[in-house]
């Protein structure tokens, strides 16, 4: 692949299959950058002594696309040297230890990568509409994300 050819693309995706951190890794690698970062977000055993079974997750699908889109935007803008940016995030039910999502950037060096995915996952769990469901033995609960800006409006 000629250098020019290689543009900034933002990959995003919402989707019932299980992800692949080398799919989404895959995407973000280029011959440009010496740095790849992810965050994988995984379903965990437990909350707060209760057993979880597995989660679910719920979204508003094309507002959810939209405010991702924006998260890479201003990714672009705070780190201008950021290349590729993918954005993969699981809906439906995510059994314990799968990946409900999967963020990777890539870029010349390793600060504004490591600092574009801490930046990308505060800010979708801040503003995307994805909602999550808990699923222990005997209940459920749908979560809220203390990051999330209207249910912070409304106390």
């Amino acid at each position: 692949m000629e250098e020019s050819e290689d543009v900034p693309e933002d990959f995003i995706k919402l989707k019932s299959e299980k992800l692949s951190v080398d799919e989404v890794s895959e995407l973000v690698v280029s011959p440009d950058c010496g740095a790849v970062s992810l965050f994988i977000g995984t379903t965990r055993n437990n909350f707060e002594g209760k057993k979880v079974i597995h989660l679910e997750y719920e979204a508003y699908t094309s507002m959810a696309e939209t405010e991702i889109k924006k998260i890479c935007r201003d990714v672009r803008q705070k780190w201008p040297s950021v290349k590729h940016i993918a954005v993969h995030h699981r809906l439906g039910v995510v059994p314990i230890t799968e990946a409900s999502v999967i963020i990777a950037v890539s870029s010349p060096h390793r600060a504004e990568s490591l600092e574009a995915v801490t930046y990308c996952i505060n800010t979708l769990k801040a503003s995307v509409p994805i909602w999550k469901k808990e699923i222990y033995e005997d209940e459920y609960s749908w979560k809220e994300n203390k990051e999330c800006f209207w249910v912070n409006s409304e106390k």
